[in-house]
């Protein structure tokens, strides 16, 4: 009853996946819902489950390293053999394991290039292992196909380096109070790693603006109002991705993204007007992206938009949820926030932060004030890819679609 578990298939376009971590050791048993390995892509992490009772004989690859679909990385049996003496006897056999999808997206360290501009041949977990030890990956040779970098080879490079020489020691200072620290969730690491490279790597820039929304407040309204259609509860969030996905579909030019990739980089142009929604669940925040949302009519979009926030609160999202869009609207106005500067999600070139609405006085035209509802709108865009001009187009477009709000009940 011995079987095989292999690294298993996430999304249609996964081909090969870091094994972040086990969460069961070689001898141990488990029961069926038990989290036995935790797998990491370039746009999730997912929990990978048991969906029988059965013991872990042994693991054929270790933490830490990249492994292509369908390879074997355990041996399992369903009837007890190989358990530890303490362990209890084990029941009938299941197939293993439906990946539970548990984070988010983002993408892995850019590869490195040489001097040349000539791409330097490495793994993703290679990359994150230089990067933690200060190696140059331009000085290390590789010992995998096409003389590809591995861990080992960063690791022996980080050994044979000349040792620095002993850095003045500074003045001992007085030590402030410690905390209690604990180890951050697969999705806590997952997400501030990504972030942090997304933070660094892509030159942000910042537009700020308001919306008067005092017209689109009212229409929400009534739209509400009407209980008997049957037709889904409109929210502020709905009407804002309705109002960028029609200025996305005016400004196709800003549904295009940066691939780090080929050397030198790559503008890649999506034209599918995917627009991804930040949610706040449970395990935290996450950005799954609403398929086609530039052309969706509005009760339709507050449908499907609706769906996947309730899938994204369950933890029921996969790789796929998370694939294309290059802006993501993140809307915190429920908080209590004026602006919200946002850092752009890793693979996308934009995102707009929303703040709440508020109550304040403007001029009219004689000079008398005027009482308005404005909403905060704070766009962060890819310098790469834009530059100042087309941005606060964009932004416009998307600010004219939330003050002219019977433009949005249009069918794209």
């Amino acid at each position: 009853m011995v079987r095989e578990l292999v690294m298993p298939k996430l999304g249609l376009t996964m081909t090969e996946g870091v094994l972040a971590e086990w969460r069961v050791s070689p001898g141990q048993p488990f029961r069926s819902g038990d989290v036995l390995l935790v797998v990491e892509t370039d746009k999730i992490a997912s929990e990978v489950e048991a969906d029988s009772d059965g013991v872990l004989i042994e693991t054929t690859i270790p933490a830490g390293e990249t492994v292509a679909v369908g390879t074997p990385i355990a041996r399992w049996s369903a009837d007890g053999a190989g358990a530890a003496p303490a362990a209890e006897p084990v029941e009938a056999p299941a197939p293993i394991a439906a990946p539970t999808p548990v984070a988010a997206n983002a993408r892995p360290l850019p590869a490195p290039v040489r001097s040349n501009g000539e791409r330097i041949l490495s793994t993703p977990l290679a990359r994150r292992r230089a990067e933690g030890l200060g190696v140059d990956l331009a000085a290390v040779t590789g010992s995998g196909p096409r003389g590809r970098i591995k861990v080992a080879d960063v690791e022996a490079a980080a050994q044979t380096r000349p040792e620095p020489r002993p850095a003045p020691q500074p003045a001992p200072k007085v030590e402030g109070p410690t905390g209690e620290r604990s180890k951050p969730t697969t999705l806590q690491a997952t997400v501030a790693r990504r972030l942090t490279a997304a933070k660094r790597d892509v030159p942000h820039f910042y537009l700020a603006a308001e919306a008067e929304v005092t017209e689109l407040a009212a229409l929400r309204d009534r739209l509400n109002a009407d209980t008997e259609s049957g037709l889904p509860r409109i929210s502020m969030t709905h009407l804002v991705v309705a109002a960028v996905g029609r200025a996305l579909a005016a400004m196709p030019e800003m549904d295009r993204v940066w691939d780090d990739e080929p050397a030198g980089g790559a503008i890649l142009a999506l034209g599918r007007g995917d627009i991804g929604m930040a949610v706040d669940t449970p395990r935290g925040l996450v950005a799954p992206v609403l398929r086609g949302a530039a052309t969706l009519p509005l009760d339709r979009l507050a449908a499907e938009a609706a769906s996947l926030t309730r899938r994204a609160r369950d933890g029921r999202l996969t790789e796929e949820d998370f694939q294309g869009g290059a802006v993501t609207v993140s809307n915190a106005g429920m908080h209590n926030v004026t602006y919200m500067t946002s850092i752009i999600s890793p693979g996308q070139s934009s995102i707009l932060g929303v703040g709440s609405v508020r109550s304040v006085f403007r001029p009219d035209a004689a000079g008398a004030p005027v009482l308005k509802r404005e909403l905060g709108l704070v766009l962060s865009a890819d310098h790469r890819l834009f530059d100042g001009v087309t941005a606060l187009a964009f932004l416009n477009r998307i600010i004219a679609g939330l003050e002219r709000p019977l433009r949005l009940l249009r069918a794209p």
